[in-house]
């Protein structure tokens, strides 16, 4: 079992705005979608651009007709050097399920936030 680490308080952590800490040596970033936290790799399994440094936002929903709707606000990181979308919680790219960003366990214990690597 891996070690766990301290990332921050709960009350520090946006949905929006992740945080990036080490964890081991690694770089992760931990998200905040509603009540529930998650943590990613950031490295885009894609090109190794820093993933978790992207937008967090959602994307557009597959319609069968020309409109656009836009849903799962706050579920996706958009990797800020070619654009491929991952979902958080999964860590699995939109555009492909078989690549997928590294994914954490997180647990929260009196108000922390912890990341397991």
């Amino acid at each position: 079992m891996g070690e766990k680490t301290f990332i921050c308080r709960v009350d520090e952590i946006e949905s929006g705005i992740p945080v990036i800490a080490k964890v081991r040596s690694l770089s992760v970033g931990v998200f905040r979608i509603g009540e529930t936290f998650h943590a990613l790799l950031n490295i885009c399994p894609h090109r190794g651009a820093p993933l978790c440094e992207g937008p967090q936002c959602g994307t557009t929903a597959p319609v069968e007709d020309a409109r656009f709707i836009y849903h799962r606000e706050n579920e996706i990181v958009r990797c800020a050097w070619h654009g491929w979308e991952f979902d958080i919680k999964t860590g699995s790219a939109l555009v492909d399920p078989t690549v997928r960003a590294r994914t954490f366990p997180v647990t929260v214990e009196g108000g922390n936030i912890y990341v397991t690597a």
